[in-house]
């Protein structure tokens, strides 16, 4: 029996999700164990890892995987998820932002990095998820944790710049990819409080009707467990402004090994 498949996760779809669709395609797996190594963001696309059977029981050897992501950063407008499905924070974009100096930053900001864990993820302090904190209101009461990262490389593909009612219309079908989630544990409360958050960007929009945005796609080669949503904050912020990551798609996982300079190269890859 294989030990894994490599699956395609699209927006909107969970990690499990995936994982037993590819089964109801496969009924030969019928009632064989299944489980997924590294799990990506409901609105985040691309290779999701999935051991099978007795391979599951191996997992934690899979748990510190390099991945290679590619994800769009929008200047000037941030969130509390660091994604579009938060409640926003608007900010200032500087006018000069230019691809030579964002090449700068992503330069600065390659190799070892600490970053913070985003306040909406499942990281527990003291006995609890860090979204729990957020949703009570109660981030004032604990220090975030960070988590200390390998960033291989980092590259632009290009600087666009996006219409605000693109960006609107953008944000929405992913908000709305996510089928109705009712259960508290699992829904943060109140189906991820996406009326709200549809509420927030219908305000944004209004206020913000012929304004445009500048977004940066950029490749991230990194160490296992590394927030995408917290680096493209991070990215905005070596500009001084607000970033959020407009989507996150993992195109690679595996093992990387740096080489001199900016090169390196992947010794095991996951396909």
């Amino acid at each position: 029996m294989q030990k894994y498949v490599v699956l395609e996760k699209a927006v909107g779809v969970t990690p499990l999700e995936c994982a037993e669709t590819w089964r109801a395609a496969h009924p030969e797996f019928t009632g064989i164990p299944l489980a997924y190594a590294g799990r990506l963001d409901p609105l985040a696309s691309g290779k999701l890892l999935v051991l099978i059977g007795d391979e599951c029981k191996r997992q934690a050897e899979y748990h510190n995987l390099d991945k290679r992501y590619e994800i769009e950063v929008v200047f000037g407008l941030g969130s509390d998820t660091g994604d579009v499905m938060g409640m926003l924070d608007p900010s200032p974009t500087p006018p000069a932002i230019t691809a030579a100096n964002i090449k700068a930053a992503l330069r600065h900001l390659t190799g070892d990095i600490t970053l913070p864990y985003p306040v909406f993820s499942a990281k527990t302090v003291a006995g609890k998820p860090l979204h729990t904190w957020a949703m009570e209101d109660r981030l004032d009461e604990i220090t975030i944790p960070t988590k200390e990262s390998t960033i291989y490389a980092l590259s632009l593909i290009e600087l666009t710049t996006l219409p605000a009612t693109a960006l609107y219309e953008h944000a929405l079908a992913k908000i709305n990819s996510i089928p109705p989630v009712t259960e508290t544990r699992k829904a943060l409360g109140n189906d991820f409080r996406r009326t709200d958050i549809r509420a927030h960007w219908k305000t944004w929009l209004d206020q913000h009707q012929a304004d445009t945005f500048q977004v940066a796609t950029v490749t991230c080669t990194a160490s296992s467990g590394t927030y995408m949503r917290t680096l493209a904050s991070t990215i905005a912020a070596a500009h001084q402004s607000k970033g959020l990551a407009l989507s996150i798609h993992r195109t690679r996982i595996g093992r990387y090994q740096p080489l001199v300079g900016k090169l390196g190269i992947w010794t095991q890859l996951y396909r």
